[in-house]
């Protein structure tokens, strides 16, 4: 019998303190343990960001890592990012 399996497998701290989750989905074997198929997921959580869907492992790194400092140098970061610089190419005429 085939089972199918979700779970976080990895959580990374960037250094602004944003956390890249990773969610392995995986189809086991029941019978013999093998794995038959994986894949994976990716997605970023910014300090500050809602993360009452996730599991209650994000949700404890989120709280440790994402402290009133965090999310303030977070915020403060976002208004000071330069602008995108886009250059022309020239063409020939």
């Amino acid at each position: 019998m085939l089972e199918e399996i979700t779970l976080t497998d990895k959580i990374e701290v960037t250094q602004n303190g944003a956390l890249q989750i990773r969610h392995r989905h995986a189809i086991i074997d029941t019978e013999t343990g093998a794995e038959k198929a994986a894949s994976f997921h990716r997605h970023v959580a910014n300090p500050g960001d809602d993360v009452t869907g996730e599991c209650e492992r994000v949700k404890a790194v989120a709280a440790a890592v994402w402290t009133d400092e965090c999310v303030a140098a977070y915020q403060a970061s976002l208004a000071t990012e330069p602008e995108s610089v886009v250059t022309e190419t020239p063409t020939e005429a």
